[in-house]
């Protein structure tokens, strides 16, 4: 039996970025995803209707183990264009953390996402919450021209199955989860993920995001520096952009929520290199997360110590972030298939061979 290796391959056996040869730069992690930040797992619900066009579904991360989801991780935030939902931001903004699954799914699903997450927290933890405000973060794009979006079949339990589904190891992506539907640069898109392996003085780290991209116009598409959009032109979907890109970043190194909403920043560079202006009609909106200095159980400690990376090795992170998220919106690309979705529309995946060839 042959075994696919995660770097190059996505869990559906397509071509990843890496097995296409594509000059990414940066050492990734043992599955290049995510889930290579110890404790980080990922799950999803897809949603692809045979006789009605259903082309949807959720994606859950769980920053932690599924026991010590009540302790919070600490977080930052930043929205590069705010035409777009992530819940519980304010909060993280303010506070500094977040708990609990963090879930992504279209733009007409979030409540009913939010629902199911809160679900889900007092199903676990029923005794702890009890005098506690669950605030979930739900990140959201838009999958309408595929989807019959406004039908409204995302449920509670959706978001529950895909809690419950998340795992470690390689991450499936394109077609899956809250991507189901998505479009990226005019061809198919939805969910991707990458890692790196970062190292400075206090030790040796992994960076890692996962993307839901649905954003940018297919004349603009670069990769690795290379402009394709204008060669590998696909069936123009927008006249304007119209998408949106949600982006997570966990690391396991111990950083301040002001350090993590610095990377989270970050995430603007990563998509700016393939080319998008992070145009007035997208929701861009990053979060990233450390899984270190666990605090334990809500309610807070009366007093918290916390480690962080010195501001002046930071730079290491900054620039995993940037490749990361580079990386992982062409592994969406790549790993995604060609879509048939409502009223007949469809939408075209990348050509792996064709790419391949611009940088024989």
């Amino acid at each position: 039996m042959t075994t696919i290796d995660p770097i190059t391959h996505a869990p559906n056996g397509r071509r990843r970025g890496r097995g296409l040869g594509l000059p990414f730069r940066g050492v990734p992690g043992p599955n290049n995803a995510i889930t290579d930040v110890p404790g980080v797992t990922v799950g999803f619900t897809t949603l692809i209707g045979e006789d009605r066009p259903v082309r949807s579904g959720v994606t859950a991360i769980l920053p932690r183990p599924r026991g010590d989801l009540l302790h919070p991780v600490w977080a930052g935030v930043f929205s590069m264009n705010g035409n777009g939902e992530m819940t519980g931001a304010h909060w993280v903004r303010d506070g500094g953390w977040a708990s609990g699954p963090i879930a992504i799914t279209n733009t007409a699903s979030i409540g009913m996402v939010h629902h199911g997450v809160t679900r889900w927290m007092i199903r676990e933890f029923r005794d702890a919450v009890e005098d506690l405000w669950l605030l979930p973060v739900v990140g959201e794009t838009y999958d309408g021209f595929l989807n019959e979006i406004y039908d409204l079949h995302v449920t509670e339990d959706h978001a529950i199955a895909a809690i419950e589904a998340a795992k470690p190891g390689p991450v499936a992506e394109g077609n899956v989860g809250g991507g189901t539907g998505m479009i990226a640069y005019e061809w198919k898109g939805g969910t991707g993920t990458a890692s790196r392996k970062v190292s400075v003085r206090a030790g040796d780290y992994t960076l890692g995001c996962l993307v839901q991209a649905n954003h940018g116009r297919g004349p603009w598409l670069e990769i690795c520096g290379k402009r394709v959009g204008d060669v590998l032109l696909p069936p123009p979907v927008w006249r304007k952009e119209t998408g949106s890109i949600i982006v997570v970043i966990a690391t396991d190194a111990p950083l301040l929520p002001g350090q993590l909403e610095r990377i989270a920043r970050r995430a603007a560079i990563g998509i700016g290199r393939h080319g998008t202006p992070s145009g007035n009609s997208s929701g861009d909106i990053f979060m990233a997360f450390s899984t270190a200095n666990d605090p334990g159980p809500l309610p807070e400690p009366a007093l918290m110590r916390l480690d962080a990376i010195a501001n002046d090795d930071l730079d290491a992170f900054y620039m995993a972030a940037v490749e990361t998220v580079e990386e992982a919106v062409v592994n969406a690309m790549l790993a995604a298939e060609t879509m048939e979705g409502r009223l007949g529309r469809v939408v075209p995946a990348i050509d792996p061979d064709r790419l391949a060839a611009l940088f024989a």
